[in-house]
């Protein structure tokens, strides 16, 4: 061997291959076991805050004693009727957020693609003010058209996209035009209201927690407790689809009809946190992205998506309430100062690496 070349390396065998393959995905599971557990965690935190903290506090060794069933007629009065609905409506709907903004962009292979970008939330918000404004409607039956708002938008959207299939690209752009027109058409209705019903249904379309309570908890719990389960199980079809469709279909998936699963479920999830909380904003949009930048390796992440959403919500919904003055605002105004920052930096950052219009 020529003097100035090093020694050949020595060939890596095969079992030492699998070895270290077997240890890189045990590494990566145990990391992302932890993000996730640190996740849950903070939310179990801020959900703490939000029920200890306000014009009452209650102190954590009150707050769990009352929780396990103890506690005063005062305390449980302001944890039971006012706070934990709030709470809970909060991270319910931030976990339905995030989870569907995570199925939409691993499905769609776009980051812009979320339910408050696409047009899912607008068709929401614009039968819901159809509902209030026209036909009177509060309570369940409000909720029940602003669900099926959601579901008709999202068909149309997906109608219009259509052309021998679907692709992300296309969706996206037509979700961002038929949203243009819903929120055109909810300004039309808005202008042509009266001040009462418009300042109403202003504070809803901006998304408020405000004025919670069981009834209106707990059809939103039954329904996240079998849209979650259901998304994650049908979630196993995603890692082909982020492959591309050409090689999702060569590796045996059916494209079409598992991205219509898949967006079912999505727009179900968006659509029942729309009806619980109105169309809080970016919440879908951030969480994803997020999530997936604490997790280790790359992929849909849903259940971290989910729990950053929660997470987001909750502290949005503190902030509004506590730190801003004293006026409450609406979670939806602090979750928009989050969130529409973020898109700006997207956009600008997907022109200057030449994958923008």
């Amino acid at each position: 061997m020529t003097a100035g070349r090093g020694a050949t390396a020595a060939p890596v065998s095969a079992e030492d291959a699998v070895r270290e393959v077997v240890r890189v995905r045990r590494s990566l599971r145990v990391r992302g076991t932890a993000v996730t557990l640190g996740l849950a965690a903070a939310v179990l935190a801020a959900l703490c805050g939000a029920l200890s903290y306000g014009d009452v506090v209650v102190p954590l060794p009150d707050l769990f004693a009352t929780l396990a069933g103890g506690g005063n007629g005062g305390t449980r009065f302001v944890l039971f009727d006012l706070r934990i609905p709030r709470a809970l409506t909060g991270l319910l709907v931030g976990a339905a957020f995030g989870m569907s903004g995570a199925v939409f962009q691993t499905m769609l292979r776009n980051p812009l693609a979320s339910p408050d970008v696409i047009g899912i939330s607008s068709g929401a918000s614009a039968a819901a003010v159809v509902g209030t404004m026209i036909f009177g409607l509060s309570g369940y039956a409000l909720s029940a058209s602003a669900l099926g708002g959601a579901l008709l938008g999202a068909a149309l959207i997906y109608a219009l996209a259509w052309r021998r299939g679907v692709t992300g690209y296309r969706l996206v752009l037509v979700g961002i035009g038929v949203g243009a027109v819903l929120t055109s058409f909810i300004s039309y209705l808005m202008t042509r209201a009266k001040v009462a019903e418009a300042q109403q249904a202003l504070v809803w379309l901006v998304g408020s927690l405000n004025e919670r309570t069981w009834s209106e908890v707990l059809p939103l719990v039954v329904a996240v407790a079998v849209l979650m389960p259901t998304t994650l199980l049908v979630a196993r079809t995603l890692r082909p689809l982020e492959l591309g469709d050409e090689t999702a279909t060569g590796l045996g998936a059916h494209v079409q009809w598992a991205r219509l699963g898949l967006m079912g479920c999505a727009v179900a999830l968006a659509g029942v946190a729309t009806a619980a909380a109105g169309p809080v904003a970016f919440v879908a949009f951030v969480a994803a992205p997020i999530a997936r930048r604490l997790m280790p390796a790359r992929g849909p992440a849903l259940l971290p998506a989910a729990l950053t959403g929660s997470l987001i919500v909750l502290v949005a919904d503190f902030v509004a309430q506590h730190l801003l003055g004293q006026t409450q605002y609406p979670v939806g105004v602090v979750t928009s100062v989050i969130g529409a920052p973020y898109l700006l930096w997207l956009l600008a950052r997907t022109n200057r690496v030449g994958r923008g219009g």
